[in-house]
């Protein structure tokens, strides 16, 4: 998938496809329809998307199990990962022009005026706006941004890989930083077959990591491997998972474990073995008052153990994910589809039958 040429407004069409939520709750439903195009305002761009990543946490959203309901903002398309090009610039902008190359987050915007955002933190904003959730997302091909907050993308990145760099890539890029582990350190991936932890198993051996996935299926077996993991543990043929990511790592255990599927929560300290500073990253979101996470304090103390959370990567995570794709270091982990089989590819993703990422092709 290729950069759309450039374009003038003449060619920005008065309506577009986008998959919007019907019944929002447990018994969601997607369909494609055809939507207004918006206006930018004076300080925003409009941006026509070439693609867009699926991620889990638009079921959450979709599903309104986070304790917070699109349906509250007025937004019917979720999404966070698009990647496209720049139609219209408003007339305060200076930053960007049409034909640009452009990527959307999972947060639009922040108030760029607190603590947080003149720090590494600026995800954290209390005034954060959720991309999907809180305003129009990337499951609508023309979608506005505020110009401050978009993103570049450079040159001879593929729009599908560049999607899932917005969420996936840049978010466990966060965590793989702040968990300080260093190179020759094990990284232990429940998960690591889904679209985020397998953009953690490509970021940890770029950065010098030893990469184990725990999950289970021939395709992620399949995927992870060929992405770097040095062992792949399939929980549902493997009696004791925690045992094998132990012998895996030295017999002693995870320097540390980076949880992208909720349900490895559960186990997640067990990957550590007798690891002394040993660090498990908390990542994926589970449904609101479903999941806890806890240790004996006494394992805390004598194992110098550390459970941390991270959240989305910031502006500059997200531009050093898009510098490791652009060495070579991210490849392509996704199947990509057409715009009209969204509806489909989001009931795949909800049942856990995808390997890496679905993303859609807007242009197909």
């Amino acid at each position: 998938m290729s950069p759309a040429m450039t374009l003038s407004e003449v060619d920005i069409p008065t309506h577009c496809k986008a998959g919007v939520v019907i019944n929002e709750g447990p018994n969601f439903e997607v369909k494609v329809e055809m939507v207004q195009v918006p206006q930018p305002g004076p300080n925003d761009i409009l941006i026509r998307l070439n693609a867009t990543g699926l991620c889990a946490s638009d079921i959450h959203y979709m599903q309104g199990d986070l304790g917070m309901a699109m349906s509250t903002f007025g937004v019917r398309s979720p999404g966070h990962e698009g990647a496209g090009v720049v139609v219209k610039v408003g007339e305060n902008v200076t930053t960007w022009k049409v034909g640009d190359r452009a990527g959307i987050k999972p947060v639009m915007d922040t108030c760029s005026n607190c603590e947080l955002c003149w720090s590494d933190k600026e995800t954290y904003c209390s005034a954060a706006i959720q991309t999907g959730l809180m305003t129009t997302g990337t499951y609508q091909q023309y979608i506005v941004s505020p110009a401050r907050y978009a993103t570049p993308i450079p040159d001879g990145i593929p729009d599908e890989i560049a999607a899932p760099i917005m969420c996936s890539a840049s978010t466990i890029y966060r965590s793989l930083v702040e968990s300080g582990l260093k190179p020759g350190h094990w990284a232990v991936f429940p998960g690591g077959g889904g679209g985020v932890g397998i953009q953690g198993v490509q970021l940890a051996k770029a950065m010098g990591m030893r990469p184990i996935v725990v999950d289970t299926g021939a395709a992620k077996r399949e995927l992870a491997t060929r992405m770097g993991a040095e062992t792949f543990v399939d929980f549902a043929e493997t009696p004791d998972a925690a045992a094998a990511v132990i012998a895996a790592a030295d017999g002693v255990g995870a320097h540390g474990v980076f949880v992208t599927a909720p349900a490895a929560y559960k186990v997640a300290t067990l990957y550590v073995g007798n690891r002394v500073g040993a660090v498990v990253m908390c990542i994926g979101l589970g449904q609101t008052g479903t999941i806890l996470l806890g240790e004996d304090p006494f394992r805390f103390i004598v194992r110098n153990l550390t459970i941390k959370g991270t959240m989305v990567g910031s502006r500059e995570d997200t531009a050093a994910a898009l510098d490791f794709a652009r060495r070579g270091k991210l490849q392509q982990i996704c199947e990509v589809v057409p715009i009209d089989r969204l509806p489909e590819a989001v009931q795949r993703l909800r049942r856990g039958e995808v390997a890496g990422r679905i993303v859609v092709d807007f242009n197909q």
